[in-house]
């Protein structure tokens, strides 16, 4: 069984059908998506439509939670303007998304930990910018799942890790958005330095599960002179180049 882990997609359909015809040429089985769907200034409904006929696993991310949860002057400008564009039909697909899923048991699924879809699971916040967790981290933000692969999101930074559990843990990165900066607890910056997008195929090889990460090329100027339409100049530089500084 071949897996390709998709995530974090954000909007950018021109990002996710690359995505998707790159996977086509790789005889995957199946396709799992981890979340954070359409929040951003791009085209949150089309990309929502494409999901909704597509017969994936899909997760809710925190931003797909933050969405059903939108507030007038309180929710960030891009959960504001997927909000803005949804209809009747595709927040009741949004309500339907699972947090998590064990998808056999040897594979679990989430978008950030386990327990959480806004907490990393494989970096943490050093001064300014992520950095790989310690073990004691991961195991912790693990808690009980000793699944052999964990797959999750969130973070937008490709890495697989194998710990001394035996578990291998996958982050496939962002489909739709290379670089964002964040500003809790305070302040700090990811950035990918490509505007390429992100996916990862997981399989088992001689009963060990292994993961291969890729990188697809797109046109990413439409989306990027999109953002810029709409007011974003912060997307605008991450969909060009994959930095925000």
């Amino acid at each position: 069984m071949r897996i390709a882990v998709i995530s974090d997609i954000h909007g950018n359909l021109p990002a996710l059908e690359a995505v998707v015809a790159d996977i086509g040429r790789r005889g995957v089985d199946q396709i799992v998506c981890l979340g954070d769907n359409l929040s951003g200034p791009l085209m949150p409904r089309e990309t929502a439509q494409y999901l909704m006929a597509a017969s994936w696993v899909i997760l809710a991310g925190n931003h797909e939670r933050q969405i059903l949860s939108f507030c007038e002057g309180v929710s960030g400008p891009s959960d504001a303007y997927a909000h803005s564009q949804l209809s009747d039909a595709e927040f009741a697909w949004i309500r339907s998304l699972p947090a998590t899923v064990q998808l056999t048991p040897d594979i679990f699924l989430c978008h950030g930990t386990p327990d959480s879809d806004c907490e990393y699971l494989l970096e943490s916040i050093h001064g300014d910018s992520l950095a790989v967790a310690s073990e004691t981290e991961v195991l912790r933000r693990l808690g009980t799942v000793q699944s052999r692969v964990v797959a999750c999101g969130h973070s937008h930074l490709h890495r697989s890790l194998r710990i001394r559990t035996g578990q291998l843990l996958v982050n496939p990165g962002s489909v739709g958005l290379q670089a964002y900066s964040d500003d809790h607890p305070h302040p700090y910056f990811v950035e990918n330095g490509t505007p390429d997008a992100f996916y990862a195929v997981i399989e088992p090889r001689s009963n060990v599960w292994s993961c291969t990460h890729h990188a697809v090329p797109y046109d990413f100027a439409p989306m990027a002179n999109l953002a810029a339409e709409r007011g974003r100049p912060d997307w605008e530089q991450a969909l060009r180049c994959g930095y925000v500084r």
